[in-house]
């Protein structure tokens, strides 16, 4: 286990062994050749052999990982299970606590006088079976519109965590690994809706839901759902419900 601190970094560096982190607490970045994944706790990244790559902590809330390095001729097929490979090196949920106690189990083992390596095999699969579990590949996954549904929920994904930061459609792109054009037409294709649209609705769907807290300015709505410029939160609220933040709250039923 490992607690960075702010804006802690490594790499680029090439592995020659499968090394995964899990995020623990805080944030962080994972860099790959060609995209950047913003990562926060329970979501761990895959760092295959040959592959150069690079991850740094977050400046405000760098993170708490832990790591297990693997290798053997079964390791890809294992990782595939959980869905993960050079091309999707991102697991989006697992259970912090139990991968935690998992790992701190694996350093253990290493005490053994006997059955060590049986013990830490089993531990070994034991994590992978969680993270097949709680990432299940939906049937077909490898059809078109599957993948489409699953481009599209990583989107959904991404935004219901990360909707009160300064977040841009290349940012989402870069997060989901697809061309930034080709993704907006995806996620219309599926949703009916553009990706701003979405992104749009939803800020404002959760700055209704934070209108009746009277310790609240519109500023600080504005701020706590990704809006620093009050008046432009003002001009996107108003276009999506007919009404400016102040008649809203002042209204007596939902517009």
């Amino acid at each position: 286990m490992e607690q960075c601190t702010p804006l802690h970094d490594f790499g680029p560096a090439v592995r020659d062994y499968y090394l995964l982190h899990f995020v623990l607490e805080g944030r962080g970045k994972f860099e790959t050749r060609e995209h950047s994944y913003p990562l926060e706790r329970g979501q761990a990244f895959l760092i295959s052999p040959g592959e150069v790559t690079y991850y740094q902590a977050d400046r405000e809330h760098p993170w708490k990982y832990g790591w297990i390095g693997f290798q053997g001729i079964q390791a890809e097929a294992f990782l595939q299970e959980a869905g993960l490979s050079v091309e999707w090196p991102i697991l989006h949920r697992f259970d912090p606590e139990l991968v935690e106690k998992r790992i701190f189990q694996m350093h253990h083992a290493k005490k053994m006088e006997s059955g060590r390596d049986l013990r830490r095999a089993s531990l070994l699969y034991s994590l992978f079976s969680h993270m097949a579990e709680a990432n299940p590949k939906p049937a077909s996954a490898w059809g078109k519109h599957n993948r489409q549904d699953l481009y599209v929920q990583k989107v959904i994904d991404f935004i219901e965590i990360n909707y009160a930061d300064k977040i841009r459609i290349s940012q989402i792109a870069d997060y989901v690994g697809l061309d930034r054009s080709y993704l907006c037409a995806v996620f219309k294709a599926r949703m009916g809706t553009s990706l701003q649209e979405h992104l749009i609705r939803f800020r404002i769907n959760k700055a209704c839901s934070l209108m009746n807290n009277p310790l609240l300015t519109i500023g600080d709505i504005a701020r706590s759902v990704g809006y620093e410029d009050p008046l432009l939160f003002s001009k996107m609220f108003k276009k999506e419900k007919g009404l400016s933040p102040r008649q809203y709250r002042c209204s007596p039923t939902d517009a």
